[in-house]
């Protein structure tokens, strides 16, 4: 019988006490503020936002300060992943994120997008190995005592075991706090099985926490990587995409799917969110990505997707959403 704790126990990465092991993956372009408080709202424990250029907040680039550093004060403890491929640029961007008020700094050291490995970031530091530790040291420094942790993959190339290797020196060479680990290789990206086994011999291995990604698409998916992998918690991505009730099903207040007026009031509250934190038109169009997640949990019909897609503004837009629903309407 495994001794590995309930999802719904407290652990600790570095100082930083979560309340339960169930993470908000980091999802490139998507985990803005909002989204990660969403997670919180439904019960992550942690929530970690999209990648953010080391060089851009290094350089100070407006915009990328403006909108990837916004934090909200109920989103705590919050993570900011940041990716690039020099080690003082690394340890600049690592104090901004200190000083913007992160609870946890997470390097990307797992991303197979090419245009991401083309610059040495991501997934291509699992091939040298020297620069990831550099770059991860220099997160610890710059980070000013703010834990650091890295996701990793498994390997370049399927049965590469590159990143299995690097996490166990980032942790007891460079003062890593905790290592997420996707158990796929970057030439697989997201298909095929995950490695748990991989995994299971990593958890056992590393002296801090594990946290396990990769193939999460619902609940039960989860809790199955969760036992099979040994990790310490479990990081949601695409599972929780239209799905913020995924974190309350793997912590025990849920049982039951939402119903179709929780959904459109959920899809209500990340519009709002959305013209809040990007002004009413590119709002509106920043969230016509999230429309089909919700519209296929609600089984609209195809010409409400299109609907949503042609509409001007974000007004507009929840007009056709909350008619979906209309005891979700205000009285």
């Amino acid at each position: 019988m495994s001794n590995q704790p309930s999802l719904t126990e407290p652990f600790r990465i570095g100082d930083v006490q979560l309340g339960n092991r169930v993470v908000l993956a980091p999802l490139a372009g998507i985990g803005n503020w909002f989204v990660r408080l969403q997670a919180r709202r439904h019960g992550a424990g942690l929530a970690v936002s999209e990648m953010v250029s080391s060089f851009g907040l290094h350089h100070r680039n407006e915009r990328t300060l403006r909108e990837m550093l916004r934090l909200h004060p109920d989103e705590h403890p919050v993570s900011i992943q940041l990716f690039g491929q020099d080690p003082e640029v690394m340890a600049s961007a690592a104090g901004t994120v200190a000083e913007a008020g992160a609870d946890i700094i997470d390097i990307n050291m797992g991303c197979p997008v090419k245009k991401v490995r083309r610059t040495g970031a991501g997934a291509s530091l699992l091939g040298d190995h020297e620069l990831a530790l550099e770059i991860a040291r220099g997160a610890v420094e710059g980070g000013r005592g703010v834990p650091v942790t890295v996701k990793v993959r498994s390997g370049l190339k399927t049965g590469g075991r590159e990143g299995f290797d690097l996490a166990l020196r980032l942790v007891d060479e460079a003062g890593v706090a905790a290592i997420g680990f996707h158990p796929r290789s970057a030439q697989t990206g997201h298909k095929g099985p995950p490695d748990y086994e991989l995994a299971r011999e990593l958890a056992g291995s590393l002296g801090a926490p594990m946290i396990i990604s990769g193939g999460l698409a619902d609940a039960d998916a989860a809790r199955r990587a969760y036992e099979l992998s040994g990790a310490d918690a479990v990081m949601i991505a695409r599972g929780s995409l239209g799905n913020p009730w995924i974190f309350e099903e793997l912590t025990g207040t849920r049982s039951e799917p939402p119903t179709e007026e929780e959904a459109v009031a959920e899809l209500l509250w990340v519009m709002d969110r959305a013209a809040e934190h990007l002004g009413p038109d590119r709002g509106a169009r920043y969230v016509r990505k999230f429309y089909p997640w919700y519209l296929e949990r609600l089984g609209a019909p195809r010409e409400i997707a299109q609907r949503l897609q042609a509409t001007d503004g974000i007004d507009e837009a929840k007009a056709v959403v909350a008619g979906l629903a209309p005891a979700t309407l205000p009285s």
